[in-house]
């Protein structure tokens, strides 16, 4: 009984490889690898935000609603962080998207405020999370652009034949993208270019 249950096992593990299993596998792991990037990415612009609006504050004191509007959608971020486990999830998916682009929105108005501040953009301080915010805004495309790449490779190996068999056995399923709606809000870094706007008195600190 014992060889004919190995060559069983034999046989069926070479079916399972002909039919995609082990890349199924493969490009699961390739797509939660890139989501875990994506959320790194993220938390680092997050944990920008409370020296940036620390510095900005020291100079436009009486901008408290811009203030209190990154603040808010800081934390409205941090309490919608998806897992690898979750990407199954649309809904998750778009709640998460959603927050990205509101703190980038708000990221936006706080950079307006600034350029009505020539000291504070002569801050070094301030330079230095300028120049931070700009690489992670690129760190992020660049690591969103992975994922949607990991998603559609994933998501076109499992609808293809046979791989799609072995995908409905094993409870693989499509997983959900950025939707168009929200990328161009999420892709669009926070505006950092004081060159453009003439400069208005400093406020006394």
């Amino acid at each position: 009984m014992k060889p004919l249950r190995h060559l069983v096992l034999l046989l069926l593990a070479f079916s399972l490889t002909g039919c995609g299993y082990n890349a199924i596998q493969k490009q699961d792991e390739a797509v939660k690898a890139a989501w875990s990037e994506v959320l790194n990415q993220y938390q680092r612009r997050a944990d920008l935000v409370p020296n940036l609006v620390n510095t900005v504050k020291g100079y436009a004191q009486h901008e408290e609603k811009v203030f209190v509007e990154v603040t808010q959608a800081r934390a409205k971020v941090g309490s919608l962080q998806i897992n690898a486990d979750s990407l199954d999830d649309p809904q998750k998916i778009q709640q998460f998207q959603a927050a990205q682009g509101e703190l980038g929105s708000a990221l936006s108005r706080l950079m307006v405020v600034s350029e009505n501040y020539p000291e504070l953009k002569a801050n070094g301080l301030f330079q230095n999370l300028q120049a931070q915010l700009e690489g992670t805004e690129n760190r992020v495309t660049v690591a969103r652009n992975r994922y949607v790449q990991a998603v559609q490779q994933y998501n076109g190996m499992i609808r293809t034949f046979p791989n799609n068999l072995t995908a409905k056995m094993f409870g693989y399923k499509v997983k959900p993208n950025f939707s168009v709606d929200n990328e161009k809000a999420i892709s669009t870094a926070p505006t950092v270019d004081f060159g453009t706007t003439a400069p208005a008195p400093a406020a006394t600190r």
